[in-house]
């Protein structure tokens, strides 16, 4: 797999201590991180003092990226993890703490090889940006969901046993309820809306008790963060709730406030930001 890793910034020691007040997280599926630049989403990145960014579907190689430092910001320490196929997926995290470790796996190379995951690990914090594979194109890329969801599931049971809070940020291509999009009727046998997806969910956050961390905080209809390229779904607000925050139990409860952004638009997504009260 082509994956790299650039760092951007060293902090000072002192900034390492992840024991804020304030402590902000922002994921967006950019949909092309070059697309989303041109857009103003750096512009727009610089006044938010975010502590860790997670971006999903990169669409870029490292070295087409290196020529530009723009997609390296000023004072974070900044991963890239390329798929093999160029111009496809990818995903990128932008930390001000520096981790620990990086990984660049979560161990299966079908979706590996696709730049999928990357996790940035602290003492007692870990931070993921997930982009989990979309079935909507063909019956094939569906299938290929489904093993995804198989293997990642029990990646989250692994997940599950280790001594630090996770949090996984992305865009996991699934609307869980009926309040997650807007006709919910009509999309029943459609890719991100099928039954056998929402049953994942449904483990995932029933029986594997992780948190929907967005929906703790907001149960108010309407709430999205992707919408069609078609007709006016964007205009309309009829959109799809298919990016989240996933943590386990002990971060989700220090979560404090979220919001959807889309006074300006960067992607067909936009940028969910929850702020926590970390405590670890």
């Amino acid at each position: 797999m082509l994956s790299h890793a650039k760092v951007c910034l060293a902090f000072k020691q002192s900034h390492l201590h992840l024991n804020l007040a304030n402590f902000t997280i922002i994921s967006l599926n950019a949909n092309g991180i070059r697309a989303a630049a041109r857009k103003g989403f750096f512009d727009w990145l610089q006044k938010q003092n975010a502590d860790i960014v997670c971006i999903q579907e990169t669409k870029a190689q490292i070295d087409q990226l290196e020529v530009d430092p723009v997609f390296f910001p000023a004072d974070y320490h900044c991963y890239y993890v390329d798929a093999q196929k160029k111009g496809y997926s990818g995903v990128a995290v932008y930390t001000r703490h520096k981790p620990k470790k990086v990984i660049t796996r979560f161990g299966v190379d079908e979706f590996d090889n696709e730049g999928r995951y990357l996790e940035v690990q602290f003492d007692k914090l870990a931070v993921v940006s997930l982009y989990a594979p979309s079935g909507s194109s063909s019956d094939e890329r569906q299938q290929a969901k489904f093993r995804f969801m198989d293997v990642f599931m029990q990646h989250l049971k692994s997940v599950k046993r280790r001594k630090r809070e996770y949090i996984i940020c992305g865009d996991w291509n699934i609307a869980h309820k009926q309040i997650d999009l807007k006709n919910w009727r009509g999309n029943q046998k459609n890719s991100g809306f099928l039954p056998e997806e929402r049953a994942w969910m449904d483990e995932l956050f029933s029986k594997q008790k992780f948190i929907d961390v967005f929906r703790e905080l907001n149960q108010e209809e309407d709430q999205y963060t992707w919408w069609s390229n078609r007709g006016q779904a964007w205009a309309k607000n009829v959109g799809w709730r298919i990016d989240y925050h996933v943590a386990t139990p002990g971060l989700a409860k220090q979560a404090k406030s979220e919001s959807i952004y889309k006074s300006e638009r960067f992607s067909d997504h936009a940028p969910l930001i929850i702020d926590y009260q970390l405590t670890l």
